[in-house]
């Protein structure tokens, strides 16, 4: 007997009568849906069983480019393209996707993107946590159903996993490595028998063709649960690296702020590209240990300063600038966000931020603005 996972549960838990506009951040098959649409209309290259789009459109939606028909694709990733059309190949083949890298690096917004151009639904999601349970990989029970009929189709909650395998999509799961070993585990029949037995039932749920999964994971998450030999050899592992240069970190951060800043209904600050690129100076300065120039060695702090930590820091530049200051974006907004990223240890980093602010800040021609705005807020 095979079990046969419906959509039923999702199509209920989402509310159609609101736009994408109307949601606080809408997923990426939503977002981006005039984009993919117009891939779909030209894309004439060969497509996998059940994918949307081919593998070169998968790609180009992610690197962005522009169409034969001037159509504009935006760069939802910023990096180098092997790596993006790795990722997608992978996915084209029997082999599950590992997205491996240091916190912010994009691992959880590539990994959404490329299960929105592949399957269009990037919400067959597995969030992995301490307390993640082996229901959330696998199946779990309507329990009232279980009472009173026993093991039935009805009874059955689908996770999903499931739900993807029986529908011939992408799953998703985030932070593989902070799910217990065992949970863990209970992936290894599904990535390589391609099946999910429901002894229950006496059956089990069989992935169709378009099947695969994308797993994401912390560098800095070693030693947590780290994933078993036999689990790691089921998946094909991708590293997405940090920005390689400073002008590649602006020119991301400066294109997520914006897309934020649009969401939340911020106005466009004069200022902005001359804070976004001192934010991403200091980040990269603290986090690889020597100003830019070379010249000058400095203490890295605990934490990581991600890619993503410099974007939540302007975005919340910008509602300073917007709501409490003079309608320009100035040091004084990004400094206690830039302070609040970089004291993750109260002690050792508020040193590392004070011999910077002294060592560099107070050096540097053109901020004084900066050094002022660090110096009010670390007294």
């Amino acid at each position: 007997m095979t079990t046969t996972a419906t959509t039923a549960t999702h199509a209920a838990a989402t509310d159609t009568t609101a736009g994408t506009t109307e949601v606080l951040r809408a997923h990426a098959e939503d977002a981006f849906a005039g984009e993919l649409a117009a891939l779909a209309a030209q894309d004439d290259r060969p497509r996998p069983e059940r994918w949307r789009l081919s593998p070169w459109a998968v790609a180009t939606y992610l690197l962005g480019g522009e169409l034969p028909d001037g159509t504009v694709i935006t760069p939802k990733y910023v990096g180098p393209r092997r790596i993006v059309e790795v990722a997608v190949t992978t996915l084209a083949t029997d082999r599950a996707l590992l997205l491996l890298g240091v916190p912010g690096t994009a691992k959880t917004w590539v990994s959404e993107h490329l299960a929105a151009a592949v399957s269009g639904d990037s919400t067959l999601l597995v969030q992995g946590t301490a307390g993640t349970p082996e229901e959330a990989v696998r199946y779990g029970w309507n329990y009232a159903q279980l009472l009173a009929n026993g093991p039935s189709r009805a009874a059955l909650v689908p996770s999903p996993v499931m739900r993807a395998m029986a529908e011939g999509k992408i799953a998703r799961v985030e932070e593989l490595t902070r799910m217990p070993a065992d949970v863990q585990d209970s992936l290894i029949t599904i990535l390589s028998e391609k099946t999910l037995p429901v002894p229950e039932l006496g059956g089990e749920t069989q992935a169709v063709r378009g099947f695969n999964l994308i797993a994401t994971a912390n560098d800095r998450d070693r030693g947590v649960n780290e994933l078993s030999s036999a689990l790691r050899r089921r998946f094909n592992t991708v590293v997405l690296p940090l920005p390689a240069t400073l002008d590649e970190e602006v020119e991301i951060v400066t294109r997520r702020v914006g897309q934020l800043g649009r969401s939340l209904d911020l106005p466009e600050l004069p200022g902005g590209a001359e804070e976004i690129r001192r934010v991403v100076t200091v980040f990269r300065e603290l986090r690889e240990g020597i100003t830019l120039d070379g010249r000058t060695k400095v203490k890295s702090p605990t934490g990581t300063l991600s890619t993503a930590e410099a974007i939540s820091v302007v975005t919340n530049g910008l509602a300073l600038a917007a709501h409490f200051g003079d309608g320009v974006l100035r040091a004084g907004d990004v400094a206690a966000g830039v302070l609040g990223a970089v004291l993750r240890d109260p002690v050792a980093d508020h040193l590392v931020w004070a011999e910077y602010v002294e060592g560099v800040v107070r050096e540097r021609e053109g901020w004084k603005d900066f050094y002022r705005a660090a110096r009010e807020l670390s007294h």
